[in-house]
């Protein structure tokens, strides 16, 4: 089916829903609430710039996320759903994964059984916390109550759940995080995702942050509830494979993986990216925007470039060491053309002598310490280039 490599070919595809309820004030995404109205139009120009791909386009993973997607009514999701598996058709159904972002109060039994209708066998659910108050904090609409509910419904009919977890949240202590955790894993999720809160510029709780509205948790704090998510999942059994992931056996997020392996991928809708064939692009992130465009025929891409060789080959290093993975030499040869010592050698050996990473000759990856300090490993690999 495959013809090429998949750094080249794409074996998966992401799709944008930005409708919400209400757009929670830490959320940066591209989000729409209150403009039910547009729905309509936008399943329109998703329809239309699907078309584009010319005939469709056969992949193994499908991730369709938001904003909220099961916000749409059964009616709207149903003709989401069939315009996916027209122009996105899965391969080998029975081993793809096709999941799709999810909140505890946009779920209901109607909904749930026509995700799993269309092969729908992930879903990720929105959680957050099990704090109500953190949960107003964040703006979250759901309440605690609803968690058990959603998680309910869906295993009756999906296979798979997996949890998000905010983690430093305005006020939130140690003990919060770890009976968060607790309370997470008592469901028996098969995947959880741990993130630290991040005060986007711009958004409303950037702004209550400069205004000293909202009392933030320090940097030895967050560090404490990330190196306790670590603990804790790890001692229940999954396994750390990424950054902000972790998963019990056989259950990672194989979508997420194509990402952090830097390889190709589609993407539809307002505010998605792509890659094909060594091309990013970026579609507009304001809703409004992206209808009148897709239904003038014109393109809804506004940024669009050609990654050079020596550029993909540090992109390549910097997605993959936030896996547990980490970079392997021969891949990464097969992948880039470029050998990973000639590189960043020099920088490798100083990383590892500072046990931040681990060299093993076949592979280079984070310690425990190094995944503690990603972020500016990361950067420091970009800027060396």
């Amino acid at each position: 089916m495959f013809t090429d490599p998949p750094w080249l070919q794409p074996r998966t595809a992401y799709l944008h829903v930005p409708f919400c309820g209400h757009h929670c004030g830490y959320c940066d995404f591209a989000v729409t609430a209150g403009q039910d109205h547009l729905i309509e139009l936008y399943l329109d120009a998703l329809e239309l710039e699907l078309a584009a791909l010319g005939q469709p386009q056969p992949v193994e993973t499908i991730f369709v996320g938001g904003g909220t997607p099961t916000y749409l009514t059964a009616k709207q999701l149903r003709r989401l759903l069939e315009a996916i598996h027209k122009w996105l058709p899965i391969i080998s159904p029975g081993s793809h994964e096709f999941s799709v972002e999810s909140t505890p109060e946009s779920l209901d039994a109607e909904k749930v059984h026509l995700l799993a209708a269309f092969g729908v066998n992930r879903v990720s659910i929105g959680v957050q916390s099990f704090h109500p108050h953190l949960l107003a904090a964040l703006e979250r609409r759901h309440g605690v109550e609803q968690i058990p509910q959603a998680v309910e419904m869906v295993r009756k009919q999906i296979p798979a759940i997996s949890f998000d977890l905010i983690f430093a949240a305005p006020g939130q202590t140690l003990a919060q995080w770890e009976a968060d955790l607790d309370a997470a894993l008592a469901f028996d999720p098969d995947h959880v995702s741990t993130y630290g809160l991040t005060y986007e510029k711009g958004t409303p709780l950037w702004k209550d942050r400069e205004r000293g509205a909202v009392r933030t948790v320090d940097e030895d704090n967050e560090l404490a509830m990330y190196e306790h998510a670590m603990d804790r999942l790890a001692a229940a059994g999954f396994e750390h494979y990424e950054i902000s992931n972790f998963a019990k056996p056989g259950k990672r997020c194989r979508h997420n993986d194509r990402y952090w392996a830097n390889e190709a991928y589609f993407g539809v809708g307002v505010g998605a990216a792509r890659y094909v064939q060594w091309v990013r692009e970026l579609n507009v992130r304001d809703t409004k925007l992206y209808v009148r465009r897709v239904l003038a025929g014109e393109t809804p891409t506004y940024q669009s470039e050609e990654l050079d060789p020596r550029e993909r080959a540090f992109e390549t290093i910097a997605t993959q060491l936030r896996r547990a993975d980490g970079v392997r030499r021969d891949r990464f040869r097969d992948q880039t053309g470029f050998e990973l010592d000639e590189l960043i050698g020099d920088w490798v050996r100083d990383f590892t002598a500072n046990g931040l990473l681990l060299d093993d000759d076949s592979s280079v990856r984070l310690t425990r310490r190094g995944k503690c300090l990603a972020d500016g490993i990361v950067t420091s690999v970009m800027k060396s280039r």
